[in-house]
């Protein structure tokens, strides 16, 4: 469209349509952002704890309308979403996360043509935030798990609160009263990663939100039992791997592989810098055929990036061996030692700044 047409008056059904958001989704009375209000919204989320996924991954779990409002801030249109009319008994979930947010006993009809609620379920589910998008400052809300836009609040609702949620109908799920809720949370998963010494890939992911459990330990070797002097003999084949489970709701695979290969060096065969050997090789040991196509396709992408080609192997889980206990979190027990100092540590703060 060129800048003529651009100048353009809109026809009537469009002005109607924005004239029904200023008057709705908007404040009756311009209503400043002070901490009371904020603090009434829900406050700012505790980061830590959001679930962050790739917008690829957004894309494929939502539908296009919930996209586009969740994760683009979009605005249904006004008496158009499927919960602006709705009187069921139950509670209000995000689309996104199933976090908690409204119950139905809060709910109630604003004229706004949007669902509307006078406070919310608990006071952890609901985040907000200063919004000055379209020149004047309001309060947006999101979900404080995902981070998913739900629309805006207002002072200017019923009592008790006084308050005036206004939100998109494709933000929401609905639980029924009565219903259990459905177990959104993914279970968790677990793969075997070798990047070298099991000190360093066991540091660099223990502080990753969404990565509950990391030990170190052997594994990929052709003997039945495995120990720390016998493997670094080259005699069994292991490799010194981290045992890594995470909620992949909380952290992706993919933030996984990215910070994998971000460590270490996948194109250097059974070595890390000093460390030479065939247990110190690139190994992502998969337990599950999504994580083997996702290490594949990350190999692919890597190879048309790198001069030299990635010897990373991908191969099953096999039997694990946990590692003797003095090595289990052994950069948080030994922080000043000197292979610490001069490797693990660099690693640690590369992984950090990812």
């Amino acid at each position: 469209m060129n800048r003529e047409n651009r100048k353009q008056r809109p026809g009537v059904a469009g002005f109607t349509l924005v004239l029904s958001m200023m008057l709705f989704c908007w404040p009756l009375t311009y209503c400043s952002a002070d901490s009371n209000r904020a603090e009434a919204a829900g406050g700012d989320e505790d980061v830590s704890d959001k679930i962050v996924k790739p917008e690829d991954e957004w894309k494929d779990q939502l539908t296009a309308e919930q996209y586009r409002v969740l994760r683009e801030k979009g605005t249904e249109r006004p008496f158009t979403g499927t919960y602006n009319k709705f009187t069921e008994d139950g509670t209000y979930l995000c689309a996104a996360c199933g976090e908690e947010l409204f119950a139905s006993d809060t709910k109630y009809d604003s004229g706004s043509g949007w669902p509307a609620f006078w406070d919310t379920a608990n006071d952890s589910g609901v985040a907000s935030h200063d919004d000055s998008s379209l020149g004047m400052v309001r309060t947006e809300v999101t979900c404080s798990s995902c981070g998913g836009h739900l629309g805006h609040v207002f002072e200017d609702g019923p009592e008790p609160t006084g308050l005036r949620y206004c939100v998109n109908s494709a933000s929401l799920d609905f639980q029924p009263a009565g219903e259990a809720a459905a177990d959104v949370s993914a279970e968790l998963e677990t793969v075997v990663l070798g990047a070298g010494c099991f000190w360093c890939t066991e540091a660099a992911f223990e502080w990753v939100d969404g990565v509950t459990d990391v030990d170190v330990g052997y594994m990929g070797g052709e003997k039945k039992d495995a120990d720390y002097k016998r493997v670094c003999s080259g005699q069994t084949g292991h490799a010194e791997v981290a045992r890594i489970t995470y909620d992949p709701m909380k952290v992706s695979f993919q933030r996984v592989l990215e910070l994998f290969f971000a460590i270490h060096d996948p194109t250097t065969l059974n070595r890390q810098g000093a460390d030479v050997g065939p247990q110190y090789r690139s190994a992502i040991f998969y337990t599950t055929e999504e994580q083997k196509v996702a290490a594949e396709k990350a190999v692919e992408a890597l190879n048309a990036k790198l001069a030299d080609p990635v010897v990373t192997e991908i191969v099953p889980a096999v039997e694990y061996h946990l590692a003797e206990t003095y090595h289990q979190d052994y950069f948080r027990n030994n922080p000043e030692a000197g292979y610490c100092q001069a490797v693990v540590a660099p690693k640690v703060k590369k992984a950090k700044k990812l």
